[in-house]
């Protein structure tokens, strides 16, 4: 389900959505939740869940009890209660599912933060949303001059205004605490707006925002990630990657969530791996961590002698050595281990290459002996006759 912006063109190609993620079916939003159950009847005895989930601008979600009974159904635009006066939201999601979203938002469903739906909203309550809603970058910038000039250390990512125009909410981030008493009456006093000041993080700022990773796609926090658990440089050096915060830091500055993704995969891995602080004893002298490959098995030592010549091991040879060395015993030279690793390899590689595989020139020759016999019915086919001619 899609509305007739974001279709395909006879080509087959993308149009993209037009409405800047404030799609009227709902599927083009930020961290959109389908509803599979929609298609699903309740019980006789069972009446329908009478929260709905509503989104504002940004991906910002907020349950509200439809206590009038009103048939709603995803994307369809509401007026909703706020203290003062009325916002403008559209549906998300209603029916079942939304005990899902309470649960995990840990929100109880007779909890009495929860406000109420006022009716659909009307031709003017959509007129007057939209024409606040084109207010708010001409004022972004004429409030970010007066934080200027008023000195404040803070950064002011977005504003987000109300349904009915009469108040605005102004996110911002700073590393301190900002007395910005000062600010609410100058931007009052510019703007005749009810001002509210909301102090959000970095993260946070982030998934409002939205924008594009460093792997070519949206950000996660502002697609489906719902919960922003920390991220800690362990998670680099588990798996093995250079610590350069230019490479590891997103674009909210903190370290990528993303990390965390295969960081499970990494540490059951590293289960059979030797610890790195373990020097290995060997006839040649002694030997020490310098590099290992996770997931093929594979570890590079070198002697304590010549550091600049690493030496490739495996798991199994590198724990050979290791209880050798607790044995009092001192194993072979790693030029040895390295040695019966190569006529491993070449014995895989005999049993394999049975018919050219590793041949890089096979398709050649094929290619010279069909020219060759080309050739030939040419000669073949010449009239001497034409030459006396």
């Amino acid at each position: 389900m899609s509305c007739s912006n974001c279709s395909s063109t006879i080509n087959g190609l993308l149009k993209g959505c037009d409405n800047d993620g404030d799609c009227i079916s709902g599927n083009c939003g930020k961290l959109t939740v389908f509803d599979w159950l929609a298609n699903m009847t309740l019980p006789a005895d069972q009446e329908k869940f009478d929260i709905a989930e509503v989104r504002f601008k940004n991906g910002r979600k907020i349950f509200y009890k439809n206590t009038k009974k009103l048939p709603l159904c995803i994307g369809d635009v509401i007026a909703v209660e706020t203290s003062p006066g009325h916002d403008i939201g559209v549906i998300s999601l209603t029916g079942e599912l939304v005990k899902v979203q309470m649960r995990k938002k840990n929100i109880a469903i007779d909890s009495k933060e929860i406000l109420q739906i006022y009716r659909k909203a009307t031709q003017k309550d959509i007129d007057n949303w939209v024409s606040a809603r084109e207010k708010e970058p001409e004022i972004q910038k004429k409030s970010r001059l007066i934080i200027s000039r008023l000195g404040l250390k803070m950064k002011l990512s977005d504003i987000e205004f109300q349904g009915d125009g009469n108040k605005a909410t102004f996110y911002y981030t700073a590393d301190e605490r900002v007395d910005f008493r000062q600010l609410i009456r100058e931007l009052a006093g510019t703007f005749s707006i009810r001002v509210e000041m909301k102090q959000v993080g970095l993260r946070q700022e982030a998934s409002r925002l939205g924008g594009i990773g460093s792997c070519g796609r949206e950000l996660c926090c502002s697609t489906w990630l719902t919960d922003f658990r920390s991220v800690s440089t362990s998670a680099a050096r588990y798996q093995q990657l250079s610590l350069n915060p230019l490479k590891l830091a997103g674009q909210c500055g903190k370290l990528k969530c993303c990390l965390n993704y295969e960081l499970d995969s990494y540490l059951d891995a590293l289960k059979i791996f030797p610890d790195t602080k373990i020097t290995l004893q060997t006839e040649k002298g002694r030997a020490f961590f310098q590099k290992m490959d996770i997931f093929k098995g594979w570890i590079w030592y070198a002697y304590e002698e010549n550091p600049i010549q690493w030496h490739q091991l495996t798991v199994d040879q590198t724990n050979e050595i290791i209880s050798l060395n607790k044995q009092n015993k001192k194993g072979r030279s790693l030029e040895d281990y390295a040695l019966d690793q190569n006529l491993d390899k070449e014995e895989i590689l005999g049993s394999i290459d049975i018919v050219g595989q590793n041949s890089l020139t096979r398709f050649d020759t094929q290619r010279r002996r069909k020219k060759r016999r080309n050739k030939k019915p040419r000669n073949r086919n010449r009239n001497p006759q034409n030459k006396s001619k």
